[in-house]
């Protein structure tokens, strides 16, 4: 069974090397991918020296970065870690363990409790997000964010990835709740990052880009539910905006607000539109899922 370990990188001077040759020292025989992201430092000379196999993407962002590792790379197991040395090599045995043994698609590994190792920001966001994608898919997990994943050849060569940037978790997290791919959550040790390094995400302004790529994976994949409430919506306010016309009419037998009459009617029409948009979607959704739970089974594992 060929194990390839793929470690995105941007700028991780003095945390890359130990990464590798952590990883190196759990699974002496396998490939370590490291993908350098415009690093301006001597991240590249330092992952070369420690015996990595290093390539580059030079399009900015992590999620540009897995889409060309998952490209790229052709193995059994695939396991995804940062290069910052935060993750725990030690625990990748046995993330690898419970995919096999158990026949998951997806193993992530839940981060420690200690608050200590990332920004307040950070965890509070997590717990959030958490909520949200556990609400609209009907899961338990808790990290959903985490970027230590053990993952099967059937479930990477068959996730389209959409996202440029720190979305890319949340895009794998949703893409195996929306298909139905077994996944699991073990807990791993997370340390904070190295003396001199700083996290790449930033809180508000990632925050928003992940919050924007959930509510378009919402739409792409629930769409008649995300329709359905936009034309809930349209239909309320069509309601409430065209109710005293219709009265003032019966009474009077005139419309003499004719704008506020156009108004409530445009949204009328705009509510009937987006239910039945949600409804041709919904089905062109289904289409999709078809096809790709048929290239999932036709992968050769």
């Amino acid at each position: 069974m060929k194990i390839a370990i793929l470690l995105p990188c941007y700028n991780e001077e003095g945390a890359i090397a130990k990464t590798v040759l952590e990883f190196k020292k759990q699974f002496p025989n396998s490939d370590i991918y490291v993908y350098d992201n415009n690093s301006t430092d001597n991240t590249v000379k330092e992952a070369i020296d420690s015996g990595a196999i290093v390539r580059h993407e030079s399009r900015q962002g992590k999620g540009e970065v897995v889409r060309t590792m998952f490209n790229d790379v052709e193995a059994d197991v695939y396991i995804m870690a940062d290069g910052d040395n935060t993750y725990d090599a030690t625990a990748a045995p046995i993330l690898v363990d419970e995919l096999i043994n158990n026949n998951l698609d997806m193993v992530i590994g839940r981060r420690s409790k200690d608050k200590s190792a990332y920004p307040a920001g950070h965890v509070l966001g997590n717990k959030g997000f958490s909520l949200l994608i556990n609400y609209f898919f009907k899961s338990g997990l808790q990290d959903v964010f985490s970027g230590y994943r053990v993952m099967s050849r059937r479930f990477v060569k068959t996730i389209p990835v959409l996202s440029d940037g720190f979305q890319i978790e949340t895009e794998l997290t949703v893409h195996a709740l929306h298909h139905k791919f077994p996944i699991k959550e073990i807990d791993t040790d997370y340390r904070e990052r190295p003396e001199g390094t700083s996290s790449k995400l930033r809180t508000f302004k990632d925050g928003f880009k992940i919050l924007s790529f959930i509510l378009f994976l919402i739409r792409d994949v629930r769409p008649l539910f995300f329709f359905g409430c936009l034309s809930l919506f349209m239909a309320s306010l069509s309601v409430t905006t065209g109710v005293p016309i219709i009265l003032e009419y019966f009474e009077t037998g005139l419309v003499e607000r004719f704008p506020s009459a156009f108004l409530a009617s445009s949204l009328g029409i705009i509510s009937v539109i987006s239910l039945f948009s949600g409804f041709v979607l919904d089905n062109i959704t289904r289409g999709r899922v078809e096809a790709i739970l048929l290239c999932y089974k036709n992968v050769k594992l």
